[in-house]
């Protein structure tokens, strides 16, 4: 599978759907929808890190939830993200009628049933509000619903819902707050054993498609399905109204959850009961209720897995506790939470769409990433897409999106890597090869090799990841000359990958090395020698582990510097210019640009060359926006564009960049960023990362580099921006304000305000 394709491009920002007016919201922190948005919908998220789930219109429908790193390991299967209960869902029904009885989460979502409808996505409290007016299903009682949801930010294990239902009639109501206990996904495809073409065959035996289902179905989702979790025990309390539950994923780790649910206080005790099912645990009430009268019911759930807090009963004690407090208190600490994280932000002058864009994939990041754990990230998110798996993506695109700015959570990213050092060690091994072999896709609980057969290539060739692991530890230490983390995490990595890497780089005659028979970056061409992103992050790997070894006092293997400076980085036959692989292997038709060549400039790999050579390889290797056949992938618009921020071509920068927002990939009504243009694959972090690595350090031109954080090239400034501040940036100690903006003459210039220490991380608003 290849991971991208071409993306539409469009040169002008567009603000996604539905959103707020912009004067409404200058800073871009509110998304709202409207119901014109309904057949175009596309979820977003609520999520800490630990704890996720997904929006839907009502905002009461029981959604899809995760668990951080909860994985579900099938027979012959790949390792997926359990489906644990989803926890969101509050049914209501307006009584019985003369057509029966309806349930609000089963009538029809149209004009007739929900009128007035707004809901809006807080980026900046993390809080989803709907609100409308229900129209039950005869068209005989209206209904005023009011919801909140949050998964909190400052208690990592809580999250809430709160519906305020204010009737228009006098009468009785009823109310169901469950948890969905979902059926095991039939059948189990055995992806660890299937080649490409039997994967095809089995997904049409199931009448089923690759192709996406307006309006969030994933392209995919015949793959990309959620693993199980088997309910051992599901119990309530009518009198106390509480739930809790205990679970555990098919052979994988126990996971549990519980609720305790605040009622209004006319509801009596005989009105309270409990349902249970095999699919459904739920709280239900009878209430009646007078013509305009508010009624506000608030489920508190708690969630833990195994490694991460206790069993159903330590949630329940947890959720109780959180219900007397109340939900005032719950909300001011989670905003509170997210008020400190967002003093560290990007704030542009000038360009309220570009805002909201950069603030949309800010929060998504921010939401995804835990701090200071060692668990790293998935491609997309804390969803299904690619099976919840670590890619270089993590290492690489997320993880310097956060580094300066968020770095304990950059910090659990490079952590992970850390702690399943074992598992790549094993790896390496199991080929009869010295060192650390990071698998290309990784399970993020133990960190073992988790590819679908039909896509082994990758994973035994597209081996830049081992590389890309080992730049982001130096990457770290770089940042916060932290020598105690730099011994005991990523002196381990970078000397084990070095070691790999010394192996499997082969010298020929001429005393050049050469690494061959690997996937490119450009990954049609499967089996290519010397790529040239794959043999120069392979370089910087050895020189950074030589920098390490330096640094600790510890002894550097000398045949680690004879490698880095030898291996071969294609050049066209003129000499003038990089190309993407050694040139035996020429391009075919059709392929359009290869992603190769601009990586070179992307900020964590920093190939060093000379004005003329940088310039020379822009030339060659960056289309024309106007010729879209060689447009590069999604992932490659990025790097595009700070490659000529680097190469000295800010108006180029700046169109690439505007490309990288257009709003054929930014799915409304939140700015959810999906892998392409037309498919489904749900909230692409990596190309967020990108985006934001775009203007972190392309448009700065800063570097990490020995020095710390350095101007390397010249700063760039689109048209429309007046300026833009990278707000509270941490290096080495130390907090900045960067602010790049327009001098008397026009032109750029970065500017660097030292606001002192750095706090420690808990007063910096980050959750231990």
């Amino acid at each position: 599978m290849r991971r991208c394709v071409s993306a539409c491009l469009a040169l002008l920002f567009v603000a996604a759907g539905g959103v707020r007016a912009a004067s409404e919201d200058p800073a871009g922190f509110r998304l709202t929808a409207t119901a014109d948005d309904w057949p175009r919908y596309f979820p977003g998220l609520l999520a800490n890190g630990y704890l996720s789930t997904l929006t839907a219109p009502r905002g009461t429908e029981g959604n899809a939830a995760e668990l951080v790193a909860l994985m579900d390991y099938a027979k012959d299967d790949i390792a997926r993200p359990a489906g644990v209960p989803g926890w969101t869902a509050v049914d209501y029904s307006a009584g019985p009628s003369v057509a029966g009885q309806f349930w609000m989460n089963q009538v029809p979502l149209d004009a007739a049933h929900f009128r007035d409808y707004t809901q809006t996505l807080d980026l900046r409290e993390a809080t989803l509000h709907t609100h409308y007016r229900y129209v039950d299903g005869d068209g005989q009682r209206a209904t005023g619903v009011d919801v909140t949801t949050l998964v909190s930010q400052a208690a990592p294990h809580l999250a809430a819902t709160r519906v305020v239902l204010t009737p228009a009639f006098d009468g009785e109501v009823q109310l169901s707050l469950a948890f969905d206990l979902w059926a095991p996904t039939q059948p189990r495809l055995p992806l660890a054993q299937l080649t490409g073409e039997q994967m095809q065959e089995a997904v049409a035996a199931q009448r089923r498609s690759l192709t996406p289902v307006s309006p969030a179905t994933p392209d995919r989702a015949a793959l990309w399905y959620p693993g199980d979790v088997h309910v051992s025990r599901a119990e309530g309390d009518a009198s106390n109204a509480t739930l809790w539950l205990d679970g555990r994923a098919k052979q994988g780790l126990s996971m549990a959850m519980a609720a305790a649910i605040a009622v209004p206080p006319e509801v009596r005790t005989q009105d309270v009961r409990v349902y249970r099912s095999a699919y459904r645990l739920a709280l239900n009430v009878r209430l009646k209720v007078k013509r305009g009268t508010s009624y506000a019911f608030t489920k508190y759930v708690v969630a833990s897995r195994e490694g991460w807090g206790g069993d159903g009963q330590a949630d329940l004690a947890l959720a109780k506790a959180a219900r007397t407090a109340g939900f005032e208190a719950l909300r001011r600490a989670h905003v509170a939470a997210w008020n400190r994280l967002w003093q560290a932000d990007i704030r542009i002058d000038g360009d309220e769409a570009a805002q909201r864009l950069v603030h949309a994939d800010l929060y998504y990041l921010l939401s995804n990433v835990a701090p200071n754990t060692a668990w790293p990230v998935g491609a997309c998110a804390m969803t299904t897409g690619y099976t919840g798996h670590a890619f270089w993506d993590s290492d690489s695109w997320v993880f310097p999106a956060l580094l300066l700015q968020h770095p304990m959570r950059a910090r659990s990213l490079v952590t992970f890597r850390s702690r399943t050092l074992p598992a790549a060690q094993a790896r390496a091994r199991a080929r009869g090869l010295p060192g650390a072999m990071y698998p290309w896709e990784a399970d993020p609980e133990y960190g073992t090799e988790q590819v679908p057969h039909f896509a082994h290539i990758l994973s035994d060739r597209e081996i830049h990841v081992t590389a890309d692991v080992a730049i982001a530890q130096w990457q770290y230490y770089l940042a916060t000359g932290d020598r105690t983390w730099l011994r005991e995490h990523g002196w381990p990595v970078l000397r084990e990958v070095a070691r790999f890497w010394t192996a499997r780089a082969e010298r020929d005659a001429d005393g050049r090395w050469h690494i061959r028979h690997v996937t490119s970056v450009s990954e049609p061409y499967t089996d290519v020698d010397d790529d040239t992103y794959t043999n120069a992050s392979a370089s910087r790997a050895l020189a950074f582990a030589g920098a390490a070894a330096r640094v600790l006092g510890e002894t550097a293997d000398p045949h680690w510097k004879e490698v880095a400076d030898h291996l071969v980085l294609p050049m066209s036959a003129d000499g003038r210019h990089h190309v993407d692989f050694d040139p035996a292997t020429p391009h075919r038709p059709g392929d359009g640009a290869a992603d190769t060549v601009p990586l070179l400039a992307y900020p964590s790999l920093d190939w060093p060359m000379d004005e003329a050579l940088r310039h020379a390889d822009f030339a060659a290797a960056v289309p024309p926006l106007t010729d879209p056949d060689r447009v590069p992938n999604s992932m490659g618009l990025a790097p595009t564009s700070i490659a000529a921020a680097a190469a000295g071509e800010p108006d180029v920068a700046v169109a690439w960049f505007r490309a990288n927002v257009t709003a054929d990939v930014i799915k409304p009504p939140f700015n959810v960023r999906t892998e392409t243009a037309t498919n489904n694959t749900g909230y692409f972090l990596t190309a967020g990362g990108g985006l934001l690595q775009n203007v972190i350090f392309g448009f700065t031109g800063l570097r990490l580099r020995d020095g710390g954080l350095v101007p390397a090239y010249a700063p760039a400034l689109p048209p429309r921006w007046r300026a833009f501040t990278l707000q509270r940036v941490q290096v080495r100690g130390r907090l900045f304000d960067i602010t790049v903006r327009r001098d008397a003459q026009g032109r750029p210039t970065l500017d660097r305000h030292d606001l002192g220490p750095a706090p420690p991380s808990a007063a910096a608003g980050e959750v231990p």
